[in-house]
């Protein structure tokens, strides 16, 4: 049903070690920074709480989402042809801020490891959310505020119009940052044909970014 919000929570998938690392920085897997990767996700165990808010909204085109615009090439590019979207926020929740705040004071390397957990397990929620509405739809890659030519503005309409702060316990400050820290907000176009599943990273022109994968 269009312009209703629905909420999902989820069980995620075991961590992926090796994205994790890749998330530190870390360029090979030594026994030290297994081993403090265990101990942070011994601490997380059962301390996350991966919530999704969405809805599907009708697209018009150029940007035209009838009750909102959004002004990006590359978004148009990604939605032409779809007549439905679905906009959604995700978070983790705020636990995970919580224990990097307090090892960021005992054990640095620690919090390191939480916060790529953290970057780990939100992709795995937006994966694991998207894989739900492909039951069901033709999906185009996700596409955030941030991503390619999509103004990070725009994160403050999707706020207005999804409201996920009292649905998921997902704010956003004057400074345009999200609390918890480890959340996103996306659109998806509906398409009327199956779609490939393209990277993200492809989308995107900051070439520099630090977790940006091989294509």
């Amino acid at each position: 049903m269009e312009n209703e919000i629905f909420i999902k929570t989820f069980e995620l998938c075991e961590p992926d070690k090796k994205e994790i690392l890749r998330y530190m920085g870390a360029k090979e897997q030594s026994r030290e920074v297994l081993s403090v990767i265990n101990e942070a996700l011994l601490l997380t165990r059962g301390r996350l709480s991966p919530r999704v808010c969405y809805m599907i909204l009708p697209y018009l085109e150029n940007g035209d989402f009838s009750c909102f615009k959004l002004s990006s090439k590359k978004l148009e590019e990604n939605l032409k042809g779809c007549r439905q979207v679905i906009l959604f926020a995700a978070t983790v929740g705020s636990e995970l801020d919580r224990l990097t705040v307090k090892y960021g004071k005992i054990s640095p390397l620690t919090a390191l490891a939480l916060q790529a957990i953290g970057a780990e397990r939100i992709e795995a929620l937006c994966d694991a959310f998207v894989y739900e509405m492909k039951k069901q739809y033709n999906l185009r890659p996700r596409f955030s505020p941030g991503y390619g030519d999509l103004a990070l503005e725009s994160q403050q309409t999707l706020f207005d119009i999804l409201r996920p702060q009292t649905k998921i316990g997902l704010t956003l400050n004057s400074s345009l940052v999200m609390s918890p820290s480890k959340s996103v907000t996306a659109i998806i176009g509906i398409s009327d044909e199956p779609c490939s599943d393209k990277k993200n990273c492809g989308h995107c022109n900051k070439k520099d970014c630090e977790y940006r994968r091989e294509l």
